[in-house]
């Protein structure tokens, strides 16, 4: 197989690479980014890109690679998260929503097989009641999850052959070769071993469910490849594990557990949470038995534990370091290095 991994070059992508070039030795894998992130290399003995035949350099709003010959594209390319989304409202319209529409109808006219969305559970916003499955009602709640459900919504418009697949991740954890710390867990265990103190800004009581990196490059394995014939030319699934659903306080004192001495401290008094959902993967189950995710939560916690000891991590304000998205972007605005448009100037 022929295959491109847009957006490559973040947290999720050298997961995504490293998994990819193990389990399909004879691929040709093909990176496109255009490298903001590219200098957040967090202990990694070589870099990532190693694990792809070629990387290309540039704005997925503006790509002009020749897409025939390629059986899969994988987008992973995002502002990606929602204090990004809320500061960047415009721009992640366009890179999350009009750039991955695009990118798909770009796709299906040069014949590539199978598309893959990254898409996300927090389409599903504040979800009182039973886990939510795909069909349920959705309340988008920031511009983050607005483009993401957006974007499923025009994919699914497009008129093709091509089988296009939109996973629903559940939050994203765990240790990758370009680590971010601004995601619910990997910020408990960077307070853990920075501080010895967690500090919870909301009452505890929000529902998360949780995906391991090494299970998000899972699902993207199966879905790479994934015939119409099973579940649809086109499919928006859930993608996770029912036993991953946690409430936030659960994983703060999970994380305490692994790192002695940890207290952990919760604003019960904190205005109610504009995230709190339970997440129904039944569907993933019965559809990709052979993907399903492999890494417990102490399993993410405890590869986080060594990952950061590895790079002598001691930073109690690493919320104002190169080890959050938001911050990294910031810097390069101040720098003059991109526009407020994110376009390198």
């Amino acid at each position: 197989m022929k295959i491109l991994i847009t957006g490559n070059m973040g947290y999720v992508g050298p997961e995504v690479a490293k998994h990819l070039r193990a389990c399909r030795p004879d691929a040709t894998l093909h990176g496109f980014d255009n490298a903001y992130f590219a200098h957040c290399l967090t202990g990694a003995p070589v870099l990532p890109e190693r694990s792809l035949d070629a990387q290309f350099y540039g704005d997925v709003r503006d790509m002009s690679l020749d897409l025939r010959g390629y059986d899969a594209v994988v987008q992973l390319a995002a502002i990606s998260n929602d204090p990004m989304g809320n500061r960047f409202q415009d721009v992640t319209l366009d890179i999350n929503q009009n750039t991955t529409v695009a990118l798909g109808r770009a796709a299906a006219a040069a014949g590539v097989k199978n598309f893959v969305f990254a898409s996300s559970c927090s389409v599903y916003g504040i979800a009182d009641g039973p886990p939510r499955k795909e069909g349920d009602a959705l309340n988008p709640i920031t511009a983050y999850a607005k483009s993401k459900i957006g974007s499923e919504q025009e994919l699914a418009a497009v008129g093709t052959d091509m089988t296009i697949t939109c996973l629903r991740f559940a939050t994203a954890c765990g240790m990758s070769d370009r680590l971010r710390l601004d995601l619910v867990l990997n910020d408990f265990v960077a307070c853990a071993l920075s501080r010895r103190q967690i500090s919870v800004l909301s009452d505890g009581t929000p529902w998360r469910p949780l995906i391991d990196v090494a299970d998000m490059a899972r699902a993207i394995d199966w879905a790479i490849d994934r015939p119409a014939d099973t579940g649809g030319r086109f499919l928006t699934i859930n993608a996770g594990s029912d036993d991953r659903n946690y409430q936030v306080r659960d994983l703060a004192n999970a994380v305490a557990a692994r790192v002695p001495g940890t207290g952990v401290s919760i604003n019960t008094s904190a205005p109610v949470d504009s995230r709190s959902y339970k997440v129904d993967f039944g569907l993933y189950r019965a559809l990709a038995p052979g993907h399903q995710p492999k890494v417990t939560l102490e399993q993410s916690i405890q590869n986080l534990v060594d990952g950061l000891k590895r790079m002598n991590f001691k930073d109690a304000e690493f919320r104002s370091s190169d080890l959050i998205r938001l911050k990294v972007l910031q810097d390069h605005m101040e720098a003059g290095r991109i526009n407020d448009r994110l376009e390198w100037t």
